[in-house]
């Protein structure tokens, strides 16, 4: 393969004439997991598939003929977008350092060629290029053989993994690069290290955040029928509910581990979610898709332990939730609309786990209070778009002169579940619970309080991404919150 070259017309003409500089050891650089954080071939088979989700079953065959089979068809099919990937900063930062004083520097990697100098290419780094083909996976050993052959035995590798290993060993030193533990004692034990970066924090706080453990205070909604129906006292119901908050947010879990990995593009382009754990490179892909399986799965089986019932919805929530982040979440207005019924959906599973009737006043008040909500949620996107001086939503179809026909549709169907928790005071059912309904205005007045601070808090730029996890977070709003739960139940024990 012809070597690539690059840099201005000085640098080449540095590397061209022999210096003290130039007789330093070539420096070998490895790409996945060392370069770059994350996995080409991974980035590469998730692209695809977003495209051809049909390919998924060609992608098994291709595999069974090899890895390096593999990364021949799918880059075939598909250019990797290298302009998006993560890069190590701190790694990159010294390259270009070496780079500039004269040291010659070759990628070496076992993803495939074009990858590989579309990435050269990119930043303008490397002097050669050794990368895979479609008879050769360049791993291990054969990445060794390969070095050897175009520079022989003269050179510094740089890797991560324990597939380095072979290539550490025949190098005159290594540089390791977010190693693990184990691998970097063993590197160390094979000879001279002659510089260590250190990996980033993980651990159990980076998948606590890859999950979004935080997020299932949104499944609490679950216990909303329970609570109505005043039966929380009753154990066997009790053990259902939080049989079904548990699977419910494990297999939430999984959809967000889904979600993160379709929207890996559009996520690194925006200027918070690039820090998400799978669009930085901090939590590889295919440890995502392994958690999705095994979130799935139990998630599932804890719900059929439930009820077979709740069973199914907890599937037909998990279908409606891979079509939104598949195509829903990026259809003008319909995305706000599937929002505000996966919210209300929660409040119906709680339902049925319970074997518990909806009634129509509160499917009505769910409805226009989780729409105003799913719209605060999309408002305070654009205001922290229009803060930044930006335009479009990245992903969505929403732009920021949408703002002037969403806050009325907001604050519309605020005043809408207002209305029907208002007219659902003077109903029998509402007498047959609280006795006095009178007093139960005083939820409503701390209602209209509630969701006015929630628009408040949005057009000062201050709301969250998700409005339900902010009103857990803001001590208004829990105060709120609170408040309309206390009063129907003093009204119910004082019956």
């Amino acid at each position: 393969m012809p070597p690539v070259v690059s840099g201005s017309p000085a640098d080449l003409e540095a590397v061209s004439k022999p210096s003290a500089a130039l007789a330093r050891p070539v420096l070998v650089v490895d790409l996945d997991g060392t370069l770059t954080p994350t996995d080409t071939l991974a980035e590469s088979v998730v692209a695809l598939l977003r495209q051809r989700p049909a390919l998924v079953l060609a992608l098994l065959w291709w595999l069974l003929r090899g890895r390096a089979a593999l990364k021949a068809q799918v880059a075939a099919r598909l250019r990797l977008d290298v302009q998006r990937l993560p890069w190590r900063a701190d790694f990159l930062a010294w390259l270009r350092a070496e780079r500039a004083s004269g040291r010659r520097l070759v990628l070496a990697t076992a993803a495939h060629q074009q990858i590989a100098q579309d990435v050269a290419q990119r930043l303008g780094l490397f002097d050669q290029v050794l990368a895979s083909d479609a008879g050769r996976n360049l791993k291990g050993a054969a990445k060794l053989q390969a070095i050897r052959q175009q520079l022989g035995s003269d050179f510094v590798y740089a890797g991560d993994s324990r597939a380095d290993l072979p290539v550490w060993a025949g190098a005159q030193a290594a540089v390791l690069v977010a190693a693990a533990p184990a691998v970097a004692r063993r590197a160390h034990a094979q000879g001279r290290v002659e510089r260590e970066f250190p990996a980033a924090p993980g651990g159990l706080r980076l998948w606590l955040r890859a999950l979004r453990v935080h997020q299932w205070v949104k499944n609490v909604l679950l216990f909303v029928p329970l609570f109505l129906s005043f039966s929380f006292y009753d154990p066997r119901l009790l053990g259902l509910v939080v049989l079904a908050f548990l699977s419910f947010s494990l297999t939430a879990s999984a959809t967000y581990l889904l979600n993160d990995l379709w929207d890996l593009d559009s996520d690194r382009q925006h200027p918070r979610k690039c820090q998400r754990p799978l669009a930085s490179g901090a939590l590889p892909i295919a440890h995502a898709l392994l958690a999705v399986a095994a979130l799935l799965g139990l998630g599932m089986g804890l719900a059929a332990w439930a009820s077979p019932a709740f069973g199914l919805m907890l599937l037909g929530y998990l279908a409606l939730t891979l079509c939104y982040s598949a195509w829903l979440k990026r259809q003008v207005l319909l995305d706000v609309l599937v929002l505000a019924f996966l919210y209300t959906y929660r409040v119906l599973a709680g339902a049925v786990v319970i074997a518990l009737p909806v009634k129509p006043y509160l499917l009505a008040f769910c409805v226009f209070t989780f729409l105003s909500l799913a719209l605060v949620k999309r408002c305070a996107e654009l205001v922290a778009l229009a803060e930044r001086g930006q335009v479009d939503a990245k992903g969505r179809d929403y732009r920021v002169g949408d703002l002037v026909v969403l806050w009325p549709l907001g604050l519309g169907a605020s005043l809408c579940a207002v209305v029907v928790f208002g007219l659902f005071i003077g109903t029998p059912d509402a007498q047959a619970a609280y006795g006095d309904t009178s007093f139960l205005w005083l939820s409503g007045m701390v209602l209209v309080y509630w969701l006015g601070r929630l628009w408040i808090k949005t057009a000062r730029g201050e709301m969250d991404d998700d409005p339900i996890v902010f009103a857990f977070r803001d001590p208004g709003s829990r105060w709120a919150v609170l408040a309309m739960a206390l009063v129907p139940l003093t009204l119910h024990l004082a019956r």
